[in-house]
């Protein structure tokens, strides 16, 4: 997929690339054979305007010099004079074809290209004067430009490829990742799902046996139950996490205080820390105001606080602190004695269906809280990273204040 995305992206750039080239390349050379047209055009006209008298150095500066000799023609359009160095004006069977030439031409300015030769015309008291120039050189520089702009085109089309293969790659790689992502998720959910519906459909089938008691029976569908609502756990994680990446705009934000939503947040789990034998410390800083969702954000200190119980050791001890950081930055912190995280698994905790401890993968923890969590940092435009030092594990939100 995104091999051809790649591709379709190089033929769009080298698309567009190539008929800036031609446009480019085409406009250089029509506008310097227009120009070097004027310029040999104006000169045969101030020629025109003293056919027969010597130029000297100084005069038409800002004109081009080009070979040219002039023809004065009578009324009845025979020959009168002829005047110019740079040809042997001699042949007179060489000038009845260019006069015939160049009144076939029926214009005051043309070429005559079997001569390499550009012609003005003008009437002078009922004399027609006749003016040519050589246009050799004009067409060689003509060629040299069109060699040269085939040249620079061609090596201009190659850079631009290089560069647009090494771009399509940067652009494609996000996608090439999220479509990896996608897949993994699906495997991952599929292997998550596969387990408890195996368990499902094998009490199923015991259920059916007449061969076992009501107390089996009775089992059984206990088991059923248990399974049935992890699945419905994972679906509903897995709908909150489709939910959390599909938004897009902090259209639903709103300021509120973030130091009373901890607070509040944080009541419910002193009693099931307690029954566990564990103690929560609370350190709780006052009027932290930001915008954001309120319902989003305590979902992410539910999930951290429910990891934080899961996985403390005995008799042990829990924090959750809240303070202003640095300049216009707020810093969430939950933290809890436990068996130490090791630094690989530090970095994996946010990916989708990781667990460090897979021992634990039956005790409900599918490996998506700390994805949404993230998601949810992510869209309030924070960030969230774990550390683990000295027994203790912590998780920092840190998110911009008001």
């Amino acid at each position: 997929m995104t091999r051809k995305l790649r591709a379709k992206f190089i033929v769009i750039i080298m698309s567009i690339v190539t008929i800036m080239l031609c446009i480019i390349m085409s406009m250089l050379y029509i506008f310097t054979k227009k120009n070097l047209e004027s310029d040999s055009v104006n000169m045969m006209k101030n020629i025109a305007d003293r056919p027969f008298l010597p130029h000297l150095p100084n005069e038409m500066q800002g004109d081009m010099r080009l070979p040219y000799f002039t023809l004065q023609l009578g009324m009845r359009g025979n020959l009168i004079a002829t005047g110019g160095g740079y040809y042997d004006l001699s042949d007179e069977d060489f000038l009845k074809n260019l006069i015939d030439a160049t009144f076939s031409a029926d214009a005051p300015v043309g070429v005559i290209a079997q001569y390499n030769l550009r012609f003005f015309r003008k009437n002078a008291a009922g004399n027609e004067i006749i003016v040519y120039s050589d246009i050799s050189s004009e067409l060689t520089a003509l060629s040299n430009l069109l060699r040269n702009c085939i040249f620079i085109g061609v090596a201009c089309f190659l850079a631009f490829l290089g560069i647009s293969y090494l771009l399509a790659g940067w652009v494609v790689k996000p996608v090439d990742k999220a479509w990896r992502q996608q897949r993994q998720f699906i495997a991952d959910a599929s292997h998550e799902l596969k387990t408890p519906l195996t368990v499902i459909m094998t009490n199923a089938e015991l259920l059916q046996n007449a061969d076992y008691d009501e107390i089996s029976h009775s089992a059984f569908s206990s088991s059923i139950l248990v399974m049935a609502r992890q699945m419905r756990e994972l679906v509903e994680q897995m709908l909150e996490l489709a939910r959390t990446d599909s938004v897009q705009s902090d259209a639903a934000f709103s300021s509120f205080d973030l130091s009373r939503l901890v607070s509040d947040a944080t009541l419910p789990f002193e009693p099931v820390f307690f029954e566990k034998g564990l103690t929560l410390y609370t350190n709780i800083a006052e009027n932290i105001l930001i915008s954001g969702n309120p319902a989003q954000l305590q979902q992410v200190l539910d999930i951290l606080l429910d990891n934080a119980q899961k996985y403390s050791g005995e008799n042990a001890a829990a924090w959750v602190n809240l303070q202003r950081h640095g300049k216009g930055h707020c810093l969430l912190t939950v933290a809890n004695e436990g068996e130490g995280i090791p630094l690989q698994d530090l970095n994996n905790l946010f990916k989708r269906f990781y667990r460090a401890d897979q021992a634990r993968s039956r005790t409900g923890s599918f490996g998506l809280g700390l994805s949404i969590a993230e998601s949810i940092v992510k869209l309030h435009k924070g960030k969230i990273w774990a550390e683990s030092k000295n027994g203790i594990n912590t998780f920092f939100v840190e998110l911009r204040n008001l």
